[in-house]
């Protein structure tokens, strides 16, 4: 739909009151056949792959805030799928197709743009790692090659490959189908896409207790009332252990803040996204002009969405050492996350030790890429009770059985 510019300044004056809501503002009910905890991109994509794939439209997502408010709102939109294991390529290639198909499917703009991953090379273990990693790439299928520092600069040519450099750029791997997309919109396009197949979304509804008997789950009590249910989806990012802890039972995952910024607006002057785990900052270029700055977790634990000037610190003297023409620019603002990491940076997707409450979390800084792939495959698990075959290796069990998909070391700046 188009608006005249009278139109939008309009609505702007008073308060967008006469633009059509994308979904329905729903009051709960007292029973659904599935209950999704959490209003995040990947909740609201497991809602709507529960009705498209599964025929399941009985569901509500309940979010405690405003729909898209936590880490959907608050990372930095990276999309890739060049990871080094074949368990987390696996999954993470599967979302990168439903990443290229899914404008179309939800008729909704969501901004994707392919404009190419580089993940920098700085030393001899970057070097052997980047090529190790792009050799396994390719016999998964997923495009991947490795640039030397004359290709890196023709590439982005901001990017400084001084052998003087204090950081000296001695290549990188690169996956030219990755890129970024805008982090509001793919909630929205789920939101209206899953409301339109009759799921409800309520927002302002926080989940305060569990309801089970005889060890399996039975509904969940919430700041609005009790709500029964047969199935119930925890997929609540940071607060994961939170709500494991009120069902019974812990989760081998930390809660840290991840914090990211954004400079003022320029002229198209980053063409792709570029990281770097040895100088630990990774930079995109907005569509609005910005770029969207972040780096790694912080040390500490903590719930606190907000971030620290020391962080900002370093991510500006990384920022330069690659950049430095960039010296003279300004931020504007900056935003922390809630990330949820587990012991081998990989997710967890799978049954709980309660019947019939399922669990999808500790995808700690990777989240926004895997939205569609995680939301199939936990779509799966609760239509079906058993996990999808690409989700089957992360289950919660690989904790007592040692079986890890440890992309700690393996995936350099995880984001």
């Amino acid at each position: 739909m188009r608006y005249s510019f009278l139109t939008l300044a309009r609505e702007a004056l008073s308060g967008h009151r006469g633009w059509r809501p994308l979904w329905r503002d729903a009051a709960p009910r007292g029973r659904y056949e599935v209950v999704i905890v959490g209003a995040g991109g990947h909740g609201l994509a497991t809602a709507y792959y529960l009705a498209r794939n599964h025929g399941i439209t009985d569901v509500a997502v309940l979010e405690k805030g405003w729909l898209g408010g936590g880490n959907t709102a608050r990372n930095t939109t990276i999309v890739r799928s060049n990871y080094l294991w074949d368990e987390s390529a696996a999954l993470y290639e599967h979302s990168l197709k439903l990443w290229e198909g899914l404008a179309e499917e939800l008729d909704f703009n969501l901004m994707f743009s392919q404009r190419g991953v580089l993940n920098l090379a700085h030393n001899l273990h970057d070097v052997r790692e980047g090529r190790r990693r792009v050799e396994a790439n390719r016999r998964n299928g997923i495009d991947a090659e490795w640039l030397g520092p004359a290709e890196v600069k023709k590439l982005c040519p901001p990017i400084d490959v001084s052998p003087t450099a204090r950081y000296p750029v001695l290549g990188a791997t690169l996956q030219r189908r990755g890129g970024v997309a805008r982090h509001d919109a793919v909630a929205w396009g789920y939101a209206r896409a899953a409301d339109a197949r009759g799921v409800d979304i309520v927002e302002n509804c926080e989940v305060t207790g569990f309801r089970i008997e005889a060890g399996r789950v039975r509904g969940v009590e919430t700041t609005r009332g009790y709500i029964a249910a047969n199935r119930v989806g925890l997929v609540a990012a940071g607060h994961s252990s939170v709500l494991a802890a009120l069902a019974g039972f812990r989760l081998p995952i930390q809660s840290h803040p991840l914090q990211a910024l954004v400079s003022e607006p320029l002229k198209p002057v980053l063409p792709c996204v570029v990281m770097s785990n040895a100088v630990h900052v990774y930079v995109s270029q907005s569509d609005k002009g910005e770029l969207v700055i972040g780096a790694g977790i912080d040390a500490y634990n903590s719930y606190a969405q907000r971030g620290a000037f020391h962080v900002i610190e370093s991510q500006m003297g990384a920022l330069l050492e690659l950049f430095p023409t960039f010296s003279r620019l300004k931020m504007m603002r900056s935003w922390g996350g809630i990330v949820d990491v587990c012991p081998d940076a990989s997710p967890i997707i799978g049954k709980t030790p309660i019947e019939n409450l399922f669990i999808n979390c500790g995808w700690g800084t990777g989240g926004f890429k895997a939205t569609p792939g995680s939301g199939w495959v936990f779509a799966h698990l609760l239509a079906t009770g058993e996990p999808h075959p690409l989700a089957a290796p992360f289950a919660l069990e690989r904790f007592s059985t040692g079986v890890l998909v440890d992309e700690h070391g393996a995936a350099a700046v995880a984001h």
